[in-house]
């Protein structure tokens, strides 16, 4: 009986190591995975350098607002053009120019009519005089407008050249802002916190620091 089972046992021992074959082995590696990739640290004058920039003054700015003032004093779009802000100079000469313009019309218009009012209560003949519609209340009336208008337009034309000098200065004292990331103006939509009315569009002027 111990020699039966000692056979069979042999039998499928020998069975079992029969259908194991090289192939169907897997083998697996153990590799680590703990290990940390090597990085190149900065060379000593690679530091420095970076240390002396970050301590360095801070540089000039391009456009310097007092030229830009002086040069917009002197000719009027001379400033933008410092500035090379080009699009500028025909607005600021368009404006200015048409005030001169207003200026000696109605400067011309009153020194007309003053002289013939003039020429009226003197009883002098003019060349309004063989209009009888037209008096000396009437000529006063109108070289009064006609100074009036005057001394607007050579208050406007001042005030134009002034701003043309402001916005020189002021266009040449942002440059470096214009450039600068940290002041930003972007279009955004503006959300009602209530909730009853819908979003508009609108302009949000970020500034960090």
């Amino acid at each position: 009986m111990r020699k039966l089972l000692l056979f069979v046992f042999l039998y499928f021992t020998q069975s079992f190591y029969s259908q194991i074959s090289p192939n169907d082995t897997i083998r697996v590696e153990n590799r680590p995975t703990d290990s940390i990739s090597a990085t190149v640290s900065k060379s000593e004058a690679a530091i420095i350098t970076d240390i002396e920039l970050a301590n360095s003054a801070p540089q000039k700015p391009k456009f310097s607002p007092t030229k830009a003032g002086l040069y917009s004093a002197v000719l009027p779009g001379l400033g933008q053009v410092y500035n090379k802000r080009y699009w500028k100079v025909p607005i600021v000469l368009g404006a200015i120019g048409t005030g001169v313009g207003f200026i000696v019309w109605n400067d011309r218009q009153y020194k007309r009519y003053r002289n013939a009012f003039v020429a009226e209560l003197n009883g002098i003949p003019h060349e309004f005089s063989d209009k009888p519609w037209i008096d000396k209340v009437a000529l006063g009336n109108i070289q009064d407008q006609a100074k009036r208008q005057r001394d607007y337009a050579i208050a406007i034309t001042g005030l134009v050249y002034i701003l043309g000098i402001v916005d020189a200065v002021v266009d040449a004292h942002l440059y470096e802002g214009r450039k600068d990331p940290d002041l930003a103006l972007r279009p955004t939509l503006i959300y009602d916190n209530q909730g009853t009315q819908l979003a508009k569009a609108g302009i949000s002027l970020n500034y960090s620091f």
